[in-house]
């Protein structure tokens, strides 16, 4: 009997109230802790909330480490390859920088996944100092990149100076609870829903292009129903829930026109793909990486148009059974399990 690859991956992401890179992280580690070749362990680069990480890590992982500041300990990082991660958390075969970062490590294979280059052409977007050439020198280190997308690993290759062959792509999945998805239904009321509206998934940045949907958005249109943290100023006709759990989001996305996705830069774009698990019609930025997410499933729009994007969502409707199954089948495609086994090729490769 072989001995299980042991993987040490950054849980960090895991801790408090989960963005896209804390929802991989869960997804991606639960799948690993299911393979019976691989033990996995996480660990969680803080000072405070570190007890925290083993009630958060999914079943089958192990929660490792010492209490350590983030920042101080990134900072070190970006000038120099200590502390190694096995002074903080034992020996390990591959470590795994899951959120940009790849911990320096004395004898392990580094893989860090890099989510995409927003931070390069938006740098004043990012509110950690130094952000930018962390993420590139983790890179480099790394033995393998690991990228959500085709298009991201592109962009890695050429901005980072990265071989291609040296990255692998690691698609995200969709949770099976999508495909089951249905309208918010008795529940319209008590989250303050209308009965017709388009939904924009996602926290409010400015890559995200919400000012350009909000000029776009025609009051005369249904109205737009924003989930995903953040604040922005009160416009007629749209509706913003804040930070919604995962079951109430399923449902919001389920009952909506369409889901409009205008960013100026994706990694992955996973709203658009939980949206067609659902049969929801998708309305996003011709931008490569969305078309190769969505399969050419979605109407496209160029960035910044405001009225390319209202005529897009004047013509958005849901189609036919044949329209919702396409949509539904492409999303089938992208699981959870391809993700992980993508990404165990890629400790095979490092270690």
């Amino acid at each position: 009997m072989s001995t299980p690859l042991r993987v040490l991956l950054d849980g960090t992401p895991l801790l408090g109230r989960r963005t896209g890179i804390g929802r991989y992280t869960a997804s991606l580690s639960a799948e690993l802790g299911r393979m019976s070749d691989v033990d996995v362990r996480a660990i969680g680069f803080t000072a405070r909330g570190w007890r925290a990480l083993r009630g958060a890590v999914p079943p089958g992982v192990r929660a490792a480490g010492l209490p350590v500041p983030a920042r101080a300990v990134r900072a070190a990082w970006s000038r120099l390859p200590f502390p190694p991660v096995e002074l903080l958390a034992g020996g390990c075969d591959v470590v795994h920088g899951t959120n940009f970062a790849l911990p320096p490590a004395v004898r392990a294979g580094g893989v860090v996944t890099v989510h995409d280059l927003a931070f390069l052409d938006a740098p004043e977007e990012v509110a950690e100092p130094g952000f930018a050439e962390l993420a590139r020198s983790s890179a480099r280190r790394a033995a393998v990149v690991c990228t959500p997308s085709a298009a991201v690993a592109d962009r890695v290759a050429d901005r980072f100076g990265v071989a291609r062959e040296d990255i692998v792509v690691t698609p995200l999945g969709v949770d099976p609870e999508w495909f089951e998805a249905t309208p918010p239904g008795a529940d319209l009321h008590r989250l303050g829903l209308p009965d017709d509206y388009f939904v924009f998934v996602g926290a409010q940045g400015p890559r995200k292009g919400v000012d350009v949907l909000l000029r776009g958005h025609d009051r005369r249109l249904p109205p737009l129903v924003i989930a995903g943290p953040g604040e922005a100023r009160q416009v007629r006709n749209v509706l913003r829930t804040g930070y919604l759990p995962e079951r109430e989001l399923r449902s919001v996305v389920a009952g909506a026109r369409a889901l409009v996705l205008p960013s100026r830069d994706e990694g992955f774009g996973l709203p658009a793909l939980e949206a067609l698990a659902c049969g929801v019609p998708v309305v996003c930025s011709d931008l490569p990486v969305l078309r190769e997410v969505t399969g050419g499933l979605a109407e496209f729009v160029p960035y910044g148009d405001a009225d390319a994007l209202r005529a897009a969502l004047e013509r958005a409707e849901t189609g036919g059974p044949d329209a919702v199954a396409a949509r539904r089948a492409h999303a089938a495609g992208f699981t959870w399990r391809g993700c992980a086994e993508a990404t165990l090729r890629a400790y095979e490769r490092a270690r």
